[in-house]
């Protein structure tokens, strides 16, 4: 069976830049990546391509099947995105914008009420429901840009720093529910936290100045006496990390 994620010879240029250079990866239902690297190493640009965002110069994504760029549709159907920043429409109430996107996925009636319910009660929301986005804390913005992407209970979730802004006890949350959801999804979460990616993934890769480096499971670099620590700070100052078997 083909994996949720197939990702092949991903790139992508700008102009004489080359940002994404020639990646390749796959998830299977029940991984939970960490994808990570240094700023400006590409991991927002190959999320960003991975969602349908932006078209890749060459090589192709594909969610459940479906390629990202010849059938959009039917992979966004599968996918759930948290993107950087988490857009919203600040002016409408939790309640409200979850109502939206929902009727955007074609949920109508009793079965629209009863997702935006279970999103808000998975991320914890319902205490601020009738509350505009743009009064709530970045924290709270966060959990509504998570809920959205929880709303059709999609079998892909990509990721772009679930915890940013988040209390440690919220982080606590939102990792246990990553931990609950990961049997039956595939999930590429895309952090800076080191400790999240011990505490949840089941497997990381390190991108740098667009190419993957590392690609193994945190437990296998640790056995050969690297920790992820050590990896990622040896990439940020421009030192080679040595491959994991």
């Amino acid at each position: 069976m083909a994996a949720l994620i197939e990702i092949e010879r991903l790139t992508k240029r700008f102009g004489s830049f080359t940002a994404v250079d020639d990646v390749s990866f796959a998830v299977d239902r029940g991984e939970v990546l960490g994808f990570l690297g240094p700023n400006g190493a590409g991991k927002s640009t190959t999320m960003r391509m991975l969602a349908g965002f932006m078209p890749p110069t060459s090589g192709t994504a594909r969610i459940g099947g479906a390629d990202v760029v010849a059938r959009p549709v039917a992979a966004k159907r599968s996918l759930g995105f948290l993107p950087e920043g988490a857009p919203t429409y600040p002016e409408m109430t939790v309640t409200g914008f979850l109502a939206f996107t929902g009727r955007i996925r074609g949920f109508r009636g009793s079965e629209l009420a009863d997702r935006v319910a279970h999103a808000m009660q998975l991320t914890q929301l319902d205490g601020v429901r009738l509350q505009p986005i743009e009064t709530l804390s970045k924290g709270f913005k966060r959990r509504v840009g998570l809920a959205q992407a929880l709303l059709h209970d999609p079998p892909v979730l990509v990721l772009d720093e679930p915890t940013d802004g988040l209390d440690p006890n919220q982080k606590h949350e939102v990792r246990s529910l990553i931990r609950q959801m990961a049997p039956e999804k595939a999930i590429v979460i895309s952090t800076h936290i080191l400790e999240e990616v011990d505490a949840v993934c089941t497997r990381a890769i390190i991108i740098a100045r667009g190419r993957v480096v590392v690609d193994a499971p945190p437990a296998v670099l640790e056995r050969e006496g690297q920790s992820l620590e050590e990896v990622f700070r040896s990439l940020t100052l421009g030192t080679p990390a040595r491959e994991a078997a």
